[in-house]
């Protein structure tokens, strides 16, 4: 093969495939079953045709029968009539008649045959057409099942490329580190309060003693005011007792 027919069949071969891939079965199995409706229509009238031959021969064949009997009445006439040479030529004609009837018959007989096995294949004709019919749309609902089964396994194939979960879990280790982060720096701030507290905490413990002293230092260096008296604590009952005993001695001296 030259460089000529390998480019040619390479063509063929590349628009076959395109087409055999632009076709819808949906449409091709409609677009048949509409064909094969017009042909069983066209099939339909080429029967009828050959049934209305048939028929035309059929009476062909009988009125070369009748016109036969006919002439044979017309002999028996003549016989009686002694017109024994009118006899003759009506059997003549009566042997022309069945001759032709003869003919007739055998052209009736082949055209009932051509007819029936035309009936015979229009109605194997119509019973495939029915089936095809009936099988149409469960061929069209497969057709529409295998489309959708391979959409499904090329969106699958989509998704499973490993670029896509790689950045998936990229992203989502970027999440909990965020998350990591937020919860360290709650943690923190926590941490940094209870130390604050804890400071002022300790310096108002520790100045609290000192807070008297420092009062009277300054009043003692007339840089601040005079520290304020704290009560007298009230006397024990030992000391109650004791003062009592001095101030009777005293009023007995007195006497």
């Amino acid at each position: 093969m030259g460089i000529w027919g390998r480019i040619s069949t390479l063509v063929k071969s590349n628009i076959n495939a395109l087409i055999s891939k632009a076709e819808d079965p949906e449409k091709i199995l409609n677009q048949l079953i509409i064909d094969m409706r017009q042909q069983f229509l066209e099939a339909r009238k080429q029967v009828a045709v050959s049934i209305a031959d048939e028929k035309r021969l059929k009476r062909q064949y009988e009125q070369e029968l009748e016109k036969a009997q006919e002439w044979e009445k017309k002999a028996m006439v003549a016989v009686k009539a002694g017109r024994d040479d009118l006899a003759g030529q009506a059997l003549a004609r009566k042997a022309e008649h069945d001759k032709l009837a003869e003919e007739w018959q055998q052209q009736w007989v082949a055209q009932k045959q051509a007819a029936d096995q035309l009936r015979n294949a229009l109605t194997q004709l119509n019973a495939k057409i029915q089936e095809a019919s009936r099988k149409k749309n469960l061929l069209i609902a497969r057709a529409k099942r295998a489309e959708a089964q391979k959409k499904i396994q090329d969106t699958m194939s989509g998704i499973g490329d490993n670029s896509a979960f790689d950045t998936f879990a990229r992203m989502e280790e970027k999440v909990d580190q965020k998350e990591a982060e937020a919860q360290a720096a709650v943690e923190l701030a926590g941490d940094a309060g209870d130390d604050l507290d804890a400071e002022f905490k300790s310096l108002e413990s520790s100045s609290a003693g000192q807070s008297d002293a420092l009062a009277a230092l300054k009043a003692k260096m007339g840089v601040g005011p005079a520290p304020a008296a704290k009560p007298a604590a009230l006397p024990s009952a030992a000391a109650t007792d004791s003062v009592e005993d001095e101030l009777e001695a005293l009023l007995r001296e007195d006497a």
